[in-house]
């Protein structure tokens, strides 16, 4: 699917410790946990604990955020449809990934089981 120069620009620029308490408030209303959030973004891009909580002080932008990340090989897996548009089929991969990681947060939030979340066997 295609996105605009404007909205790929718009993710790039958009910082991760802007979007964490979005992506925790939305988990925890449905009662889910932030280490269970934290475990989600970990699966995605190897990030722990300790090094969310440093980027999230650092400030980075997702384009950082995700150049720095070890992508999870199975992250091609998550599919669906997230903020109007069709994961696997996002043109720009940098936006991909930002919706890869909304779209688990999605799913977590739905009260999927962490197995699936997480794509396991």
């Amino acid at each position: 699917m295609k996105t605009t120069p404007k909205h790929n620009e718009r993710m790039a620029k958009m910082t991760f410790a802007s979007v964490y308490p979005h992506y925790l408030t939305k988990v925890e209303k449905k009662a889910r946990s932030e280490e269970e959030l934290q475990q989600v973004i970990e699966w995605l891009t190897g990030y722990d604990e300790k090094k969310q909580k440093k980027l999230i002080e650092e400030k980075v932008s997702f384009e950082t955020f995700f150049e720095r990340a070890n992508l999870n090989p199975n992250a091609h897996l998550i599919t669906g449809v997230i903020c109007g548009y069709r994961v696997e089929e996002i043109d720009n991969p940098l936006t991909q990934k930002v919706r890869y990681l909304d779209k688990l947060v999605d799913e977590l939030a739905k009260g999927k089981q962490m197995e699936k979340i997480l794509r396991s066997n």
